[in-house]
């Protein structure tokens, strides 16, 4: 929720998903939740215990969460849609979506079930990557139609809450921070930065005429790290996946915003 008095987009997060630019780490993940700080929330733990282990957050709210990864290697992260009409709270939890993405042993597999199960006039509308050592995928639900599945490439893919193909002062400035393809030097030790940064991006002016007009956001919520009175970013995550499938996925997490928050090692979850 933006602050009150204000009426602007909420549900800003942000994910970077860095694929097959890394040999030894095919897939490496990065993103902060932005969510109002009085929401309840549990943070990164283990959401399911069977075949396939999954650690995630847990939105004590609406259920489910806004980021997932499995002991296979599939991470699965979701951005809400901006609509003018807002949030439908008659609508299922978008929060069920990476829970049932990460539910199989590959991405390819997991978008498999998500496009057989999902109505997406059943959810809000909402954009979401997933990818494992073999494969990247994005996903767009909107109120209307199926669901729509983009396979992706090698290289940096930022997500907000605008398209993945449609640039932003947010996503602009966050892949100038990683560099080129998320290539130069070590991405690794460089993203708890780049998450926490607060750099306020100059906004872009929408085109005269433009026919899609974007739902106004509040502009606190253009840096990486977002703080504004009772919203902001409220944990961050990082993810490396091995190229070796025999192991485990290293995850880091911070309950906080990460310019605050430390960041420890939560892959002890992986344990049964």
């Amino acid at each position: 929720m933006a602050p009150e008095g204000a009426r602007y987009a909420a549900g800003v997060c942000l994910l970077l998903f860095s694929w097959q630019v890394d040999r030894s780490f095919p897939l490496m993940v990065a993103a902060n939740r932005d969510e109002r700080l009085d929401r309840p929330a549990h943070p990164m733990g283990v959401l399911r215990d069977q075949h396939p282990r999954v650690l995630g957050g847990h939105d004590d709210v609406a259920g489910g969460t806004w980021l997932g990864v499995n002991e296979h290697g599939v991470v699965a992260g979701l951005t809400n849609r901006p609509s003018p009409e807002g949030r439908d709270p008659s609508k299922r939890t978008r929060g069920e979506l990476p829970l049932m993405l990460t539910g199989e042993r590959t991405a390819e597999a997991g978008v498999e079930t998500l496009v057989r199960r999902v109505q997406p006039a059943e959810y809000n509308p909402a954009w979401l990557l997933v990818g494992d050592r073999t494969a990247l995928f994005s996903l767009s639900l909107s109120r209307s139609g199926p669901v729509t599945v983009v396979q992706l490439g090698p290289g940096l893919h930022i997500l907000e809450n605008v398209p993945l193909d449609e640039p932003s002062p947010k996503t602009e400035h966050v892949g100038s921070l990683v560099g080129p393809s998320g290539a130069a030097g070590d991405l690794w030790g460089r993203l708890p930065a780049v998450l926490a940064d607060h750099t306020l991006p100059e906004p872009w002016p929408v085109a005269d005429g433009a026919s899609d007009q974007p739902v106004p956001r509040h502009p606190a919520t253009l840096a990486a790290c977002v703080h504004t009175e009772g919203y902001g970013t409220r944990s961050s995550t990082l993810v490396r996946v091995p190229a070796d499938p025999a192991s485990l996925p290293h995850v880091l997490a911070a309950d906080g915003p990460p310019c605050t928050a430390p960041f420890t090692d939560v892959s002890r979850h992986w344990g049964r």
